[in-house]
């Protein structure tokens, strides 16, 4: 059971256990979407592009909370859905470079005392052709987000206490292009987290939960 009062020690603790071996993305299957058959744990295609989200934990009066941004519907990539700020790596960047780069450009400065503290198993979103990895990172106080409207239509920051809770858990149907499938989702503030977003918080919350026994 994750207390609702932030653990100071979580950061040090998630630093230790992600250089650890980790779930993997195979474990999170219970959260991809019908249809995928397991495409986000599978070889990336041989063109895929590599990109990097960042997780960027931070405290709250409760307990911990991140950043989740809801993309504009007129993107045209994932227009419309809830994710992590990053994108694609430019050249000469590492994974973390990128991440903390991304996260600057949609959200403001993250502020000078984001510390990273690794990374979970990199992911294959195969509707966008994106091999990500995703980055883990603190902050002691939260950051001074100044969202960027060209990329970021709202800004979520639930707690990690919300994100386990168990009512937030469900499912829903999505329609593209004359199919129709099921996705399991986490939801949140009247959004709902699904496909790649909802399988890497699996990962983060199952070494979350794994770290509160």
């Amino acid at each position: 059971m994750v207390t609702t009062t932030p653990n100071e020690n979580l950061p040090e603790l998630l630093r230790r256990r992600l250089a650890q071996p980790l779930p993997g993305i195979a474990a999170c299957t219970s959260f991809s979407p019908e249809l995928s058959y397991g495409r986000h744990h599978g070889p990336p295609a041989h063109d895929a592009r590599q990109a990097a989200v960042l997780l960027l934990l931070y405290p709250g009066r409760n307990s911990w909370h991140l950043p989740l941004t809801v993309r504009p519907t007129a993107m045209s990539s994932h227009g419309g859905q809830v994710s992590f700020p990053g994108g694609e790596i430019e050249l000469g960047e590492t994974f973390e470079q990128a991440a903390l780069r991304e996260c600057c450009e949609e959200l403001g400065e993250a502020g000078s005392e984001v510390q990273l503290l690794g990374s979970l198993s990199p992911l294959y979103v195969f509707a966008s052709n994106f091999q990500v990895t995703p980055c883990v990172a603190w902050s002691p106080t939260r950051p001074h987000f100044e969202p960027n409207s060209d990329e970021v239509a709202n800004l979520l920051e639930p707690s990690i206490v919300d994100l386990l809770n168990p009512v937030s858990r469900g499912s829903h149907l999505i329609d593209r292009r004359g199919i129709r499938f099921q996705t399991p989702h986490i939801a949140y503030d009247d959004y709902k987290i699904w496909g790649a977003t909802s399988v890497i918080l699996l990962e983060f919350l199952q070494l979350v939960s794994e770290l509160a026994r």
